[in-house]
């Protein structure tokens, strides 16, 4: 081995979405949000996306991909007409997939988050807005340090408005000249949104999680981003 890129290797390896974390399953008092105290103990999140869907009648909801769903999940929450965020897996086929199993890259599932939203106050075209700024989506299955299918840019229409708005939104961009590279971003079926085991809920918020390196070095920058560029529609407590 070359011992001049040992530092380096160690770096890059402890600058990853998915280094350090808890076992699956594990839970803390400062990472357990409501979604662990609900029904369905066999689901990793212990949760469905229909009793979630209750919780919220009033609101219209959109999933999307980009990434650690940590990154996504705090940049989304910060928005003003923003009723909640919840980390998951979205575009793949198996029942119940686990944190482990996507992890491993071996499954069709993304990292993705689940918007519910207030219409009344944001719309679906503002929220692709705030998704093309919270990531890179010109790069092919991987977002920096994460590599793999998981981490893949996807938006998952939950009707044709929203696919027709998606498709519209990528081809201004690819026109405008605002990213040096085309969009990678793929528009999928969105199958069944599986909500993730408890201690991925908030993650960014807890500033007692193991992986506060990558939170710092990787997150940070993008929710910063996301928070500067969209500084007019925050809500009142993220307003410097």
């Amino acid at each position: 081995m070359n011992y001049l890129l040992l530092p380096l290797l160690m770096a890059l390896s402890l600058a990853a979405c998915d280094s350090q974390r808890n076992s699956v399953g594990t839970t803390t008092s400062e990472t357990t949000p409501a979604a662990a105290t609900a029904s369905d103990a066999q689901l990793a999140g212990g949760i469905t996306i229909e009793e979630l869907d209750a919780k919220y009648p009033d609101a219209e909801k959109a999933y999307f991909a980009g990434g650690c769903f940590w990154c996504t999940e705090a940049s989304f929450t910060r928005i003003q007409g923003v009723e909640d965020v919840y980390s998951g897996y979205a575009g793949g086929t198996a029942d119940n997939p686990t944190y482990k199993q996507v992890s491993s890259g071996q499954t069709e599932y993304a990292e993705a988050i689940v918007v519910y939203y207030d219409p009344n106050e944001i719309t679906y075209d503002k929220l692709l807005d705030i998704f093309f700024v919270a990531h890179d989506p010109t790069q092919v299955d991987r977002q920096g340090p994460d590599i793999g299918t998981q981490y893949r840019s996807a938006i998952f229409p939950l009707n044709d408005e929203q696919r027709q708005q998606a498709e519209a939104k990528i081809a201004k961009l690819n026109g405008s000249g605002k990213f040096d590279q085309e969009i990678a971003t793929t528009i999928e079926d969105y199958g069944t949104f599986y909500v993730a085991e408890a201690y991925h809920q908030n993650y960014y918020e807890d500033p007692t999680n193991p992986n506060q390196g990558y939170v710092q070095s990787v997150s940070r920058p993008k929710v910063e981003k996301v928070m500067k560029e969209f500084s007019d529609i925050l809500k009142p407590e993220y307003r410097q």
